[in-house]
């Protein structure tokens, strides 16, 4: 395991660009972070808010989630909860605030499809025992137009995938579970994670497992397609979200978070040799308005 940069604020979403660069939601800077293999990191693009995750588009954009609340931390540069696109050139649009006229509450992860579609968690408050919201899966169609597919109670919905047949999986952070979406109001629930493993983004790897970011565990639970249980990867610090790339594993984690700082700058992105490869990643893109 190999630590690629420290001091980072939340970060989370890492995804990879064509030039070899991660880049990842820096929550706490209201930024698009990235780090480059030739050497370096800095600041991708100033978003605002409080980014949250991003994945690349077909059209070489970012797509990212953006909400100002995260925790016990408001954004100073306030943003609507949105979807953002982000241009190479560091110019940022809002995609989308509303879901079949429903604002946004807590765009939380998000994944384009085989389909191009875009697919992404809308999480709610984040604490649901005394704040609780229902929380929705959502989708933006090519054309832009955003709609709600799943209405669910207040379990925060939190990382999503989308497997190799267009079905959608993702994680409920209270009740630790692994879901899958096995028809328009029937979930399947795969696997419960033990105590202590509350989920928070994962990808799948090239056997379909899949491997989660467990925020209070200190490291990454790895469950088969069919929600048998098959390892735990110990990382340390808080582990938020990852990414594959050839065999290699990037971890965007918090670090130690003492009680009373609610915006710790103590993040990192971490590299880890695991010897697997990732499932085949999905593009697509979003439509401008007119």
């Amino acid at each position: 395991m190999r630590v690629l940069v420290e001091g980072l604020g939340h970060p989370e979403g890492p995804c990879l660009l064509p030039d070899g660069r991660v880049v990842f939601a820096n929550t706490f800077r209201s930024e698009i972070g990235f780090w480059d293999p030739r050497g370096g990191s800095g600041t991708y693009a100033v978003t605002g808010g409080g980014p949250n995750a991003c994945v690349l588009g077909s059209d070489g954009d970012l797509y990212c989630t953006n909400t100002p609340t995260i925790g016990e931390w408001t954004a100073s540069d306030v943003r609507p909860p949105s979807i953002q696109r982000v241009s190479p050139d560091g110019t940022v649009e809002i995609v989308t605030t509303h879901a079949d006229g429903m604002p946004l509450n807590a765009p939380n992860d998000l994944v384009f499809g085989p389909d191009g579609r875009l697919y992404f968690t809308d999480s709610g408050h984040w604490d649901p025992v005394t704040r609780p919201h229902p929380g929705y899966i959502c989708v933006i169609e090519k054309d832009g137009s955003t709609h709600i597919l799943e209405e669910l109670d207040a379990v925060y919905p939190n990382g999503i995938v989308v497997e190799p047949d267009g079905t959608l999986v993702w994680v409920e952070s209270y009740p630790r579970r692994l879901v899958r979406r096995v028809a328009p109001g029937r979930i399947e629930v795969l696997h419960t994670l033990k105590e202590r493993h509350n989920p928070d983004g994962f990808k799948i790897d090239i056997d379909g497992n899949f491997w989660i970011t467990s925020f209070t565990s200190g490291g990454v639970d790895i469950v088969a397609r069919d929600g048998t249980y098959i390892d735990f990867l110990e990382t340390g610090g808080i582990p938020l979200n990852c990414v594959f790339s050839g065999d290699r594993l990037y971890l965007c984690e918090l670090g130690p978070k003492e009680p009373t700082d609610p915006m710790p700058m103590k993040g990192r992105l971490l590299q880890i040799e695991v010897g697997i490869s990732s499932m085949p990643l999905y593009y697509g893109m979003i439509q401008r308005s007119a």
